[in-house]
């Protein structure tokens, strides 16, 4: 083993790093002794977040507000830091529903992003990627729980096809160009708050995803909670998945950018499931928040959505023993970390238009 150590400074550029995910990875990276560089093009995310960045570890990485998928907007970057040595690349696309009514949009931007950042890295010899990938690629298994060597399956969704088609061009690049390595970590449900509350999920708009229209709706902004189907084969008919803690999420980067960065990997490119190994159904979810803050949601079942699978959760053996990660924060936890964020969020930016 050579005497690389995560706190030893090491530059690291995350794409859509003041998103949900990004933003906390950040965080755990900077805690760990990395120098962070962010990219985002404030599409789907609040340039506030970079503030809870600081805040929490005092602070403040380098910001270029770029869009990804428009190569000569990168060149900039690339070039006045000629030392990065990962990229972390989340910028992308991401609500399922909307991937089904917009489906060139999606391929477009999380394609193109991608295609992009591959061909930066061949240019300026930056040698380590990681890849936000998505346990959508594995469709609606057949066998549960999956495994990293399970099928990959047609995808349900534009969203999710984007997410097989990108490990595939990762793949194919890597088998030509062998001084690139790069892991893709298969993410299950990211939910939760960091503990500070100064970061957490922020949607723009409605949200898209099941916890922030949890707590939007516990705190009064959205009326009612919609719950698309109670017919699926479960044990109360709606739709089970795997939520993970999102700074147990952000703690697997830190780890997978150890393993490339120490050289330690035989393969060039590797694949982990990311969850918490437990599945939970949507109704759960609802009945754990409402324990854990007193709060009686008011719900609406209503039609199945486009593109959602009946259930999936993790096998996470690998991530466990190859990465030495595991989830740890219980879902209890978890959910009062995203109504705590929600509360704070709207006490210090009430009269934000979000």
């Amino acid at each position: 083993m050579n005497d690389f150590s995560p706190h030893v400074s090491k530059k690291i550029l995350i794409t859509g790093g003041i998103g949900f995910i990004g933003s906390h990875t950040a965080t755990e990276l900077i805690n760990s002794g990395y120098e962070v560089i962010i990219v985002d093009n404030l599409s789907n995310s609040d340039i506030k977040i970079l503030d809870g960045i600081e805040k929490i570890t005092k602070i403040r990485p380098q910001f270029y507000k770029k869009d990804v998928s428009e190569i000569n907007q990168l060149e900039t970057i690339f070039k006045e830091h000629s030392d990065i040595q990962a990229i972390i690349h989340f910028a992308a696309s991401k609500a399922v529903g909307e991937s089904v009514e917009q489906p060139l949009k999606y391929y477009q931007n999380n394609l193109m992003g991608l295609i992009n950042i591959l061909n930066s890295m061949i240019t300026y010899k930056i040698p380590n990627l990681i890849f936000s990938s998505s346990c959508t690629v594995y469709g609606q298994p057949k066998k549960l729980p999956v495994t990293e060597n399970s099928p990959i399956a047609k995808a349900e969704s534009p969203y999710g096809n984007t997410k097989i088609i990108s490990e595939e061009i990762i793949a194919d690049t890597i088998k030509t160009n062998k001084n690139l390595k790069a892991i893709a970590l298969r993410y299950f449900n990211p939910i939760g708050a960091h503990p500070s509350v100064e970061i957490g999920e922020l949607p723009i708009g409605i949200p898209n995803n099941l916890i922030p229209f949890v707590t939007q709706t516990a705190f009064g902004i959205r009326t009612e909670l919609k719950v698309f189907g109670n017919d699926y084969n479960t044990p109360d008919g709606t739709p089970i998945r795997d939520y993970i803690n999102v700074v147990d999420l952000a703690k697997a980067h830190v780890k997978a950018a150890e393993r490339l960065l120490e050289n330690s990997n035989s393969d060039n490119l590797e694949f982990f499931n990311i969850g918490t190994g437990k599945g939970n159904s949507v109704l759960e979810i609802i009945k754990t928040f409402e324990e854990v803050t007193n709060i009686k949601l008011p719900y609406q079942i209503v039609g199945r959505r486009a593109g959602d699978i009946e259930k999936i959760w993790a096998e996470t053996t690998k991530a466990n023993e190859t990465l030495n990660w595991k989830a740890e924060i219980s879902l209890e936890k978890t959910l009062l970390s995203a109504w705590e964020w929600e509360k704070n969020f709207r006490k210090n930016f009430e009269n934000d238009n979000i």
